[in-house]
């Protein structure tokens, strides 16, 4: 039965019940770039989206499929020149293919539907990791988690609460994993360290 025009109550329980069934948005993984064939990237990111639908049900709707890419520096560079008019790399690039409302009203009965698409660099990930003391993959979590979350509408830029409520995800999502807090003891929604 469709969501859409139930009260939000009902939808967050169909939302939390397909949690619990341990249904999740289909991932298509490619890897076509030199990461470090001494981690599986692939289970790394199932791993990464199981963990995150227990946090935000609402990626645990089984119509839903992604495509995630492990490329390098020079394809994201172009990606991103490309579709965002900013000509450099960066770690990862999410493309949406849902508006948040459409994602929350889709019911978990129907033809499939594209979430979207995510890209992640190697290299610039790889700098990011070490720059901050931590392994490859536990960064690479994060990022496949970070870029998830903005395929379900989630954002980190308008303001401080939506900033807040994204890491707040993030860090509950890792903690399933086994993967320390990435922001560290730094408050989320001031930039600042928590007790100053």
């Amino acid at each position: 039965m469709p969501m859409k025009g139930r009260t939000g109550n009902a939808a967050a329980l169909d939302l939390h019940a397909m949690a619990r069934h341990g249904g999740h948005v289909e991932l298509e993984i490619s890897i076509e770039a030199a990461w470090p064939d001494t981690i599986d990237w692939e289970i790394l990111a199932e791993r990464a989206l199981g963990a995150l639908s227990a946090v935000a049900p609402e990626l645990a709707n089984p119509r839903l499929s992604a495509s995630l890419l492990f490329s390098d520096d020079a394809e994201v560079h172009a990606l991103n020149r490309e579709w965002r008019g900013k000509d450099k790399p960066t770690n990862v690039l999410s493309f949406p293919m849902l508006e948040r409302d459409d994602l929350l009203a889709l019911a978990p009965d129907g033809p499939p539907e594209l979430l979207g698409d995510i890209a992640l660099a190697l290299e610039t990930c790889a700098r990011e990791a070490a720059d901050n003391g931590v392994l490859l993959e536990h960064h690479a979590a994060h990022l496949v988690v970070h870029g998830l979350l903005h395929l379900a509408g989630h954002d980190h830029v308008h303001s401080d609460e939506e900033a807040a409520a994204m890491e707040g995800l993030e860090i509950k999502a890792l903690a399933q994993m086994g993967i320390a807090d990435p922001y560290g003891d730094r408050d989320p929604a001031t930039g600042s360290h928590r007790g100053d």
